[in-house]
């Protein structure tokens, strides 16, 4: 895993009080627009060695992302 992946994983992992800051902190932090931001963050949830990095967030980010798929 490289360590733009593990600086995504680590912005995801925090608190956000909204996208304002989130996605501010998305650019200035990694340098990367939000949309490609999420497309790697959704890339990582398949990951096996993203789950082994940090296991909170990523199986948090499945579960909403199989409820999503549930409501389609």
């Amino acid at each position: 895993m490289s360590a733009r992946d593990e600086a995504v994983l680590a912005v995801e992992s925090r608190s956000w009080q909204g996208p304002g800051p989130k996605e501010r902190a998305i650019r200035e932090q990694l340098g990367i627009s939000p949309t490609r931001y999420y497309q790697l963050l959704n890339a990582l949830l398949d990951d096996p060695q993203a789950l082994a990095h940090a296991p909170v967030t990523v199986n948090r980010l499945r579960r909403v992302r199989d409820a999503r798929r549930g409501r389609r």
